[in-house]
């Protein structure tokens, strides 16, 4: 297999196009770092093409470079969001929320991870506790979010710490933590207990309960959430909450390893 025969198909295909897709789906959970070498032998292109590749995916924020290998960052969730959603994600999701909602008469979300924001896929709407309407596709800091820790805990600690540091933390309650440092032993904690719990740091009044949710390889592909009242002690939402969102995580990825890789 050859580059040019490789990736002609017509007058209408766009070669180049292509080229930079079989670059990122060249990385794997087997090779998710390589050399421009491995690169150029897993694509069937020149080095030169390769290169020229890999920095304009590095420029784009879809891939990092430590000088000698490359790798992608968690940019690429930008396109895995669409390339899930397509495998009805959401669709999986939505019905194990309403469950969810109903059982415990609270709100139930899922969202993934967008640089340094979570953006929600699906949510059932409970009892009204916060002031603003959540949608599909709204944003929140991930690091304010119950969703977001679980998300960036998932993440190798330095490219939480990149998307935290890049999304500039401010306080929107006077319970955020805005801290690094601070932030980070969160994020041990939320790998610890496998779960995260977030108290009045996003808006006053709101307590959260999050996990997260693996394909079939064991890879975070998105959070599931309980949002509630931040009345009576944390352990008494954890003891009230943790039980069912569990029950709903193991569902959820039951019917996930049903669907096609």
């Amino acid at each position: 297999m050859t580059e040019t025969s490789t990736f002609d198909a017509g007058p209408d295909f766009v070669q180049s196009l292509a080229r930079g897709l079989a670059v990122i789906t060249a990385f794997s959970a087997e090779a998710p770092s390589m050399t421009l070498t491995e690169v150029a032998a897993r694509t069937d292109l020149t080095r030169a093409t390769t290169r020229r590749f890999l920095l304009t995916l590095e420029q784009l924020g879809y891939v990092r470079s430590d000088a000698k290998t490359f790798s992608l960052t968690p940019r690429v969730l930008e396109l895995g969001y669409s390339y899930l959603s397509g495998l009805g994600l959401a669709d999986v999701i939505s019905p194990h929320l309403a469950r969810l909602s109903a059982d415990l008469a609270e709100s139930a979300s899922a969202a993934v991870l967008d640089a340094g924001d979570i953006v929600y896929i699906a949510r059932a709407a409970g009892r009204k506790i916060m002031q603003v309407q959540i949608t599909v596709g709204t944003r929140f800091p991930a690091s304010a979010t119950s969703l977001g820790r679980v998300l960036l805990a998932a993440l190798p600690e330095t490219d939480a710490a990149a998307h935290i540091t890049a999304s500039s933390p401010h306080a929107l309650t006077r319970f955020t933590k805005t801290s690094l440092d601070e932030l980070l032993t969160e994020l041990q904690e939320v790998r610890r207990s496998g779960h995260a719990l977030v108290d009045q740091e996003l808006e006053l009044g709101l307590r959260s309960l999050a996990m997260p949710i693996r394909d079939s390889r064991g890879t975070v592909v998105a959070a599931v959430n309980v949002s509630t009242g931040a009345s009576g002690p944390v352990a008494d939402t954890l003891a009230a909450i943790l039980p069912a969102l569990s029950e709903a995580v193991l569902q959820i990825e039951a019917d996930l390893a049903t669907l096609p890789r």
